[in-house]
């Protein structure tokens, strides 16, 4: 199949057919869930239009259009859903993003090679790897607070650090995330969520 539109780095949102916000996928995944007929509707814009093979019966060119949102059929398994304690999985690049690339200590923002993962209680003083006790640092302000806590080094925290919901989990994975994704994915995210307001920051 040719693709026709965007390119094909473009991930898709997909989710359950409730709606809710599942995992990003490429157009290979989309076009197999096509194909077996589990699409129960699409939103937003479409991304691609993907020709293949010739019916034999018919005579006509298969064609296949892919939206930027899926909603798909069957047992999703959602971690979100199924369990109210889940904790998406740590990383860096999903830590920084949770912070909007911005230091938790000296207020700037920085790209990801100059930023650090943060632990606020450190781990020499028994604290752990956890989302509510770690923030984003630049290499600076980390180098300044080493193995100490905020108020030991003299230093403030512009922001208490929070667990992402599933749905936050899943923007904070999204490596290049379209306008009408974003505009779905928010309304999934709990109105006290701080990304709200760190949002609103990079416009």
């Amino acid at each position: 199949m040719q693709p026709q539109l965007y390119n094909l780095t473009q991930e898709i949102l997909r989710t359950d057919v409730s709606g809710m916000p599942l995992e990003w996928i490429d157009y290979r995944d989309a076009v197999r869930l096509y194909h077996t007929e589990q699409v129960a509707y699409t939103c937003g814009t479409r991304l691609y239009r993907l020709l293949g093979g010739t019916n034999a019966r018919s005579g006509l060119q298969t064609v296949v259009e892919v939206n930027s949102i899926i909603a798909t059929i069957g047992h999703t398994h959602n971690p979100g859903n199924l369990r109210h304690d889940y904790t998406p999985p740590l990383n860096n690049q999903t830590l920084f993003k949770r912070d909007a690339h911005l230091c938790m200590y000296c207020g700037q923002r920085f790209p990801s090679s100059l930023l650090s993962r943060d632990h606020i209680r450190p781990l020499s003083q028994g604290g752990l790897d956890l989302w509510t006790n770690v923030v984003t640092a630049c290499r600076r302000c980390n180098n300044l607070k080493a193995s100490k806590t905020p108020e030991q080094a003299g230093l403030q925290l512009i922001a208490v650090p929070f667990k992402p919901t599933y749905a936050e989990y899943i923007y904070l994975k999204g490596r290049r995330v379209l306008a009408d994704q974003m505009e779905y994915l928010l309304a999934h995210f709990p109105r006290s969520s701080p990304l709200h307001a760190r949002l609103k920051l990079q416009c």
